[in-house]
Formats: structure tokens, sequence, C-alpha cells
């Protein structure tokens, strides 16, 4: 699977090292920490590295998945396992190219002697407040630490002990011997090393020394040969660090880091932290609520993963930091379902409609096509009765001049079927619509209306005798801002109320069969999908709305 991508900045360098042989291939990486599921902004970076490498077969070029997993604390392998099936979701194949850092452990040990060897790297005792006061701020120059000069033996002698368990966890660290005036923050002695007593989920309890991110991630892009090492823009200032790892240790390749702008989104947080605690505190019902960014909450709502992609190219790659409106994806989702989904019938708020000149058949057969404009989708038997359920909306007892559904004396057509008109109906206790009678109007199935009869719409109906009922979920957005991270109360107080309905629908006899993960349109309603969990065809149907048929939201910021 290759779509062609314009050109950016990043295809521009890479075109232009091909062509001046200062590389014959291109190997890029996506290397996600394990510590959370993946989101929208990370199917940015997928696209980006897998798409390059699939832009230039011609050279032989690889795209690896990497799991930078640094951190025992916070990582496992339940992360692994959904960061390799949102990958493949989204169309994408790492091939051979299957690797974890901490495969490289015992080369990132060796290349931390190294420095230390060279005079490049020190054992230090301090605190983790003493170090960061010493370090000064952007005005202050650091002060060195009172173990910098620590002999080479003695650096070597007690690395050696840190990694045999003798120290407690904060008690010593390796730092880099570098730079303590450098105007760059990450420049002034950064830690290579911390003590964590904690199982790892790949190497157990081998180790109990732990590389930090900055030192392992040069040295991983180099061991693989990476050619371009894309990241997102807050990795800018942390480039020079990349690069002194890269020339003082004695690594195989020499990679490039390329920064590009992150993906960000209105009325979207996307920040692990926040959403591993809108999970942690039960404000979604987990990883994969289909209200949440991540891939696989996208994924169980519906969004088809042809339209991420285009909507990942449409943003493209820049410089500059900027927020995406959510109702571009929106939109990508929305058309590209417009065009492949299959129609269906299903009631969200029913009421009965009695035919009272129904023949003596119990049941008839209509012939609706699956699409309107794609005859290639075929058309299905929907069976119809004496008794139907429309949508509540679909009748006004005392109906607006330019309402052209269901009313006292007015007529409209069954979807695929006659043209029926209201004769009476009869009200509950509360004063609502329970119960609407009508007759048929005879040989009006495919036909126009009889001479001197107004027929000017169509509404969606379901078979009350052979239609089942189904559990239909309204996802909307699920923060009321489009700036849920500068809400004054912080991201939590701006959580949308409504961003999940749930209602008791009434669906045509082929919905409760479908499989899940089958998605379609209820007519004049919006798109939906079979729920992944929770949808078991001809037991329980459960639906979720993948997104409304128009952009209700540009309606109320227009107001």
């Amino acid at each position: 699977m290759s779509e062609p991508s314009k050109s950016d900045f990043i295809r521009d360098i890479i075109a232009d090292d091909l062509a001046t042989g200062k590389h014959s291939t291109v190997i890029t990486r996506f290397p996600p920490e394990p510590n959370g599921y993946l989101h929208i902004g990370h199917a940015k970076s997928i696209c980006l590295n897998f798409g390059i490498a699939l832009e230039n077969e011609g050279v032989k070029a690889q795209c690896n998945l990497r799991f930078d997993d640094t951190n025992p604390e916070k990582e496992e392998t339940e992360y692994v396992e959904s960061i390799k099936e949102d990958v493949k979701w989204l169309g994408f194949d790492w091939g051979e190219g299957l690797y974890f850092a901490s495969n490289y452990f015992g080369f990132f040990h060796d290349c931390a002697v190294h420095l230390i060897r060279e005079g490049k790297a020190y054992v230090d005792d301090q605190t983790a407040e003493e170090m960061k006061h010493s370090r000064g701020n952007v005005n202050v120059p650091g002060t060195p630490s009172p173990f910098r000069d620590r002999t080479v033996e003695e650096n070597l002698d007690l690395f050696a002990r840190m990694k045999a368990g003798e120290f407690k966890e904060g008690e010593k660290v390796l730092r880099a011997k570098i730079d303590l005036a450098s105007p760059n923050m990450n420049l002034r002695d950064p830690v290579l090393y911390r003590i964590l007593h904690s199982h790892h989920h790949n190497t157990g309890d081998a180790w109990c020394i732990y590389p930090m991110y900055d030192f392992a991630h040069p040295l991983e892009d180099a061991l693989e040969h990476i050619t371009h090492s894309l990241c997102t823009l807050e990795f800018e200032n942390h480039r020079p660090l990349y690069d002194w790892f890269i020339d003082n240790c004695p690594v195989p390749s020499k990679p490039r880091q390329i920064e590009f702008a992150r993906l960000n989104l209105t009325y979207t947080v996307m920040s692990k932290r926040k959403l591993l605690q809108l999970v942690q505190e039960n404000r979604v019902s987990g990883w994969d609520d289909p209200r949440l960014p991540t891939i696989s909450g996208i994924r169980r709502r519906g969004y088809p993963p042809e339209a991420v992609r285009h909507f990942c190219k449409r943003v493209g790659i820049t410089k500059f930091n900027g927020t995406t409106d959510v109702a571009l994806l929106e939109f990508d989702v929305r058309d590209h379902l417009n065009a492949s989904a299959q129609r269906r019938m299903a009631v969200l708020d029913p009421v009965k409609v009695v035919l009272e000149n129904w023949s003596a058949e119990p049941l008839a057969i209509v012939e609706i096509p699956n699409h309107p404009q794609n005859p290639e989708l075929g058309a299905r038997d929907v069976p119809i009765s004496g008794e139907v359920w429309i949508e509540r909306e679909d009748f006004m007892e005392d109906p607006p001049k330019k309402f052209f559904r269901l009313g006292p004396g007015r007529h409209v057509r069954l979807r695929g079927g006659h043209i029926i008109r209201c004769t009476s109906f009869e009200k509950d206790a509360a004063g609502n619509v329970s119960l609407i009678r009508a007759e048929i109007l005879p040989g009006t199935v495919g036909a126009d209306a009889p001479e001197g009869v107004e027929c000017r719409a169509a509404i969606h109906w379901v078979d009350a005798a052979t239609g089942a009922d189904a559990e239909v979920r309204i996802y909307d957005r699920l923060f009321s801002v489009e700036s849920p991270d500068d809400a004054d109360g912080g991201f939590l107080t701006v959580i949308n109320p409504d961003s999940l309905k749930t209602v008791t629908a009434k669906i045509e006899p082929s919905l409760a069969e479908a499989p899940a993960g089958f998605n379609c349109q209820f007519e004049r309603v919006g798109y939906f999908v079979t729920d992944l969990k929770e949808h078991r065809p001809g037991v329980k149907a459960v639906f979720n709305r993948t997104v409304a048929l128009k952009d209700s939201w540009a309606k109320q910021a227009g107001k």
C-alpha cells in the first residue's frame, strides 16, 4: 500500500541526499515508548516514517518499528501489543524491522564505559534536587558537581557497582561531562544512567541500571543505521546532545535528526499523561473509548484507516507548530464513508405507525439499494408488515409550512415502499404522541404520487414485526471547548457532559446479524459501526456513532 504524498521539506532533504549520493538507501524508524496507547498524533508520525519508506522502495528503503523501552516503571507488554495492532491497522508493515531498545542494553552500557574511559562521563552522588540547582538556568551557568573530577578508575569502579546492584535508587547516577556553561541546558552534564530496581517487561531482572532516553535514542538510531531520524519539534533543542553522543561514542553509523511540527487538534488532549488520567479516573471506559483520540479509540468508533491516512497527508509536514480543527478529520471520515459505507435503516426515537389498510398478507418485501450512487454494492430485501416504526421527529401534530414529513392528513413515502397518509394519532398521559394511524396508497411502491397527492419527502422506517432492538451509543466530542489544555480550571473541568448518549433503537433485521466492525450509514441519521468489543451478531446489537451526517459543531460556532 503506497499513496502519493505531496512534497515537504523532509522529503526534499531525503531526495537531495539520494541525488547527491550521500545515502544510497533510506532507513527511517517509528520509535514509540510502550508506556501508553498511541493517539492520532502518532498516526501522523507513522504515516510519515512508513510512507517515506514506501515512496523510496527503489532504493531498498526500510522503516523500523522500534520500542524505546528504557523505563521499566511505566512500560507494559499490553502497550507493545496495542502499538503493533495500531500500526498494522493503519496499513503499514515493518517486515523484519522489529526492534526493542532493551535488546541494546549491553551496547548502551559499553558506550557509557567508553565515555568514562575517555574522561567524558562520571558518577555523581548528588540528589536530584542538588543536581537541578547546580545546573543553573538560562541566565546562570551551572556549577561543577563536587564529584565531577573523580578519576577514571573510580568512575569505572562505581559504575560497575551500580550495575551490580550495590546502591539504592537515587543514590548515584552516571552523567556526561560536557559543558556546564552552555546556553543549551541539555548539554549541562545530562544524566546517562539511573538506578531502578524494577522488573522490565523484556529483560526481566537482568539490569538495575537503565539508560536515559536522550542517551539511548541516538545510539539506537546509529546501531540500526537509520539515515533520517524524524522527530517532533520539542526535540529540536536536544539535537546538539543527540549529535554529541553520536560523535563521542563508538557507533557504526551517523544518523541525522530532523524535526517537524507535531499534530495538535481542537477539542482534544494529546498528552499521554492526561489520557492516562482520563482512563485511570474512569472518566472514559478505557484506552479504546471511542471518544479518545487514541488509535484504538478511533478504530472502535469506526474511523476508516484510509480516512486517517488521507487526513495526515492533508495536514502535511511543516516546521511550524499549530492546531488543526478536528472538523477536518471528521470531514475526511465523513467523506470516505459517504462513498464506501452501505446504507441501512434504524430508528433512534421510535413511534409506531399502524397501516390500517394493509393487505391480508402479513409480510411483504421491498428491495432497497445499499448505496444511492454505487450500484456495485447491490441491494437488499427488507421486510415490511402492517406496523412500522418511524422517527418521532418525522411526525408533527401541527406542522409548519416547510415541514414535508408526516402530519394529520399529510402524505410521506416510506423509504423504498408505499406512500402513506396519516389518518389519526393517539397520545399518552404525558401528552406525547404514542401511536400514529395511517393508510397506504396502493400502487405507489416505486411509482410517483398519484395526481393531486402532494408527497415531497421520504422517511426511513423499521418493520415492527421483524425489526430488532439495538443499543446505540451517540458519541460526540469529549471536550466542550476548542482548547481544553488551556481551560482555567484544568482540562477535566471542560469535559462535555453530552459526549455520550445511549438509546435503544429499532434496527432492520440485517443489522442484527452484521459482524463486528461493520460500517454503515443509518439513513438520514449518521454513520455508525458495530462495536468491536460488545456487539454479538444475532445476540446483542451494539452500534457506535462514528460521525454525524453534518458538522453540527460548526453551526454552534456560528451562533
